[in-house]
């Protein structure tokens, strides 16, 4: 069992972050990210063609990941593929030793760079949850003997911030009951709308790792609360950001304050990092955090 899977378990503060692969073969940029991150992190996600644009496949990236001695949460994404096309790409994984999988759905088709292609979404997140299950048991999604057993640690997401919340909570129950193991959340801004998600679903014994996300600039902030549903970015947050010598510095501050809080108060079980474009500014979060050393030396 790897380090991430044992924290969960464990219920230790876990710290996760993500890299996306590139868009072709030169795999040079890739690996100096990952390198620049190396032991800052208890996982790494590997994105799954994110936002529908179109990138090397997160197997490829997440064994180059483990050939780091890094550990990968391969993002695997219903949107792309049919249920054979699924299974066969989780038992590559499997034979990689990428063991933590993140179900999901997917972003629709006309969100990327192949608005034409055919969306698939020939199971969902859920049955997704439950294919993994089957595979762990030792058959496919026909329930077919395999010859040997998967061994996944399989999480989900959702939005804790979502309306309506009863519908949000209901999700969130289904995926723990198809066995996710964890569920990663979307992004959080309002840090007291997420903690009265947290204890509204305390009873569910769920190990929830929140979304954190540096915002950039006041330019990207009003982008995200224009374009991207279930965001809302705070105004003062966003006058802080305006008036900011370095807004990507005070974008740094404001995530690693959240952190914290969220650590202090125990607020959940981790925090998941995104820097879309700024992957090596994770680092800089979880330093100024106060999370500057190893987190495997929590367990």
């Amino acid at each position: 069992m790897n380090i991430f899977a044992k924290k969960i378990i464990n219920n230790a503060f876990v710290v996760t972050t993500e890299l996306f692969p590139p868009k072709g073969p030169d795999v040079e940029d890739f690996l100096k990210k990952a390198r620049s991150l190396k032991g800052y992190f208890d996982a790494y996600n590997v994105t799954d063609n994110q936002r529908a644009i179109m990138r090397l496949s997160p197997v490829a990236c997440s064994m180059l990941l483990k050939n780091e001695g890094m550990e990968p949460i391969f993002q695997l994404t219903c949107r792309d593929r049919n249920r054979i096309a699924i299974q066969s790409e989780l038992l590559a994984a499997e034979v990689i030793g990428a063991h933590n999988i993140l179900c999901l759905t997917g972003d629709y088709i006309t969100a990327g760079d192949h608005p034409e292609a055919k969306a698939v979404f020939d199971i969902d997140s859920i049955q997704l949850l439950d294919l993994i299950n089957k595979l762990n048991n030792g058959k496919n999604f026909n329930n077919k003997e395999l010859n040997g057993k998967c061994d996944f640690f399989s999480g989900a997401a959702i939005n804790p911030c979502g309306e309506p919340r009863e519908v949000i909570i209901d999700v969130l129950k289904r995926k723990k009951e198809s066995g996710a193991k964890f569920i990663q959340t979307q992004v959080i801004f309002d840090l007291n709308i997420f903690k009265d998600f947290c204890e509204e679903v305390k009873e569910l014994k769920t190990n929830i790792i929140a979304g954190i996300f540096l915002i950039k600039s006041a330019k990207n902030a009003r982008f995200l609360n224009k374009n991207i549903p279930g965001i809302n970015i705070p105004s003062n947050i966003i006058d802080i950001l305006e008036k900011s010598d370095d807004p990507i510095s005070s974008g740094i501050s404001y995530a690693a304050d959240l952190i914290a809080r969220i650590k202090e108060e125990k607020i959940c079980s981790g925090v998941h990092i995104m820097c879309i474009g700024m992957e090596e500014k994770a680092k800089d979060i979880i330093k100024k955090a106060g999370l500057n050393k190893l987190p495997q030396a929590d367990i």
